[in-house]
């Protein structure tokens, strides 16, 4: 590999972003387990390389739509430590104004059309923002993140039936994590997932999502051909979450084995990956990777403290924001 400063900033720059998103899922499990956040929250951790892979290669202009499973798409599309942990909390200063917590934060000043707890739920979102930017004669691409189970879903053949026939600037990005809920993805997906993009005459592609390099060299060249009018365009990231369904859901030995999650975990974890390609090529020693570890650690406790002592909103916000006059 031919290294250079861009090279050397550019790898820096995923394995922070990824490791944010680690810390961030770290704080926000804790917050439960202390009975501190209200609700339930959805753990990104170990799928970490497929937000910054590929918000990576988008602008802020660009637009996402996310999952219940949102939290490190907020952080890779640029959503910030204070923000977040106050959303979480319930907090005015949240994203939201602390309405919309874990499962439907957004956050448009940097592209983030929202997180939807519906399984699927952002895919009309999406699709519907790729057609706005066409119609506008706008270049931004929309990316589309959803799971596996979300292919169940018939909204999915609606949208990308009308993407392909009108060539929208979108990419559906699929983390197939192998888990929809509870259940194995073979037990609800029949055939091929990728074929059933193809059906529809669109571009579709098998990623390693462990690998952020491989997966941020793939949505690089899908998003300049978006923007050349020449989607759109479907990715099905496989990948992995080491937590169970939600924080609460600790018991999971029921459908998956402990041995599955450890091998993951230790032979396949996305920090570690790029680490030790880092490492090997002489951009950071392995001092160095601990060191952006302890100052992102240190950045997210301050933020957690700030959160805490954080204000709710005034009771008279009870109805801002909720309805649009007409």
């Amino acid at each position: 590999m031919k290294k250079n400063k861009h090279n050397t900033e550019f790898y820096l720059r995923l394995y922070k972003q990824m490791t944010k998103i680690r810390v961030f899922e770290d704080n926000a499990n804790q917050l439960y387990l202390d009975a501190k956040m209200p609700g339930l929250t959805h753990m990104y951790s170990g799928e970490e390389a497929v937000a910054v892979g590929i918000c990576e290669a988008l602008r802020i202009s660009d637009k996402i739509t996310s999952t219940h499973r949102g939290h490190g798409h907020c952080m890779a599309k640029g959503a910030n430590f204070n923000q977040m942990f106050c959303e979480l909390l319930g907090k005015v200063e949240g994203y939201c104004r602390g309405k919309g917590g874990s499962m439907h934060i957004a956050d448009q000043a940097n592209g983030n059309l929202g997180a939807n707890a519906i399984v699927g739920g952002s895919m009309g979102i999406a699709t519907g923002s790729a057609l706005r930017a066409k119609l506008q004669k706008s270049d931004d691409v929309t990316v589309c993140f959803f799971g596996d189970g979300a292919t169940a879903q018939g909204l999915m053949y609606e949208v990308m039936n009308m993407a392909a026939l009108w060539q929208l600037p979108i990419i559906y990005a699929c983390e197939n994590n192998g888990y929809s809920e509870y259940t194995t993805t073979e037990e609800i997906a029949a055939g091929s997932i990728l074929e059933r993009a193809r059906a529809f005459g669109i571009e579709a592609f098998n990623v390693d999502g462990q690998d952020v390099i491989a997966v941020n060299k793939l949505a690089s060249d899908l998003v300049e051909k978006a923007r050349k009018g020449k989607g759109p365009f479907f990715i099905e990231l496989m990948t992995y979450r080491y937590h169970g369904h939600h924080v609460g859901d600790i018991n999971r030995t029921y459908y998956r084995s402990k041995k599955e999650e450890l091998d993951w975990k230790n032979n396949r974890d996305p920090i570690q990956i790029l680490g030790s390609f880092l490492e090997s090529e002489g951009i950071a020693s392995d001092a160095e990777l601990m060191e952006i570890h302890s100052t992102i650690s240190r950045e997210a406790k301050d933020a957690v403290d700030y959160a805490l002592n954080a204000a709710y909103p005034d009771t008279s916000e009870v109805d801002l924001h909720v309805f649009q006059e007409v």
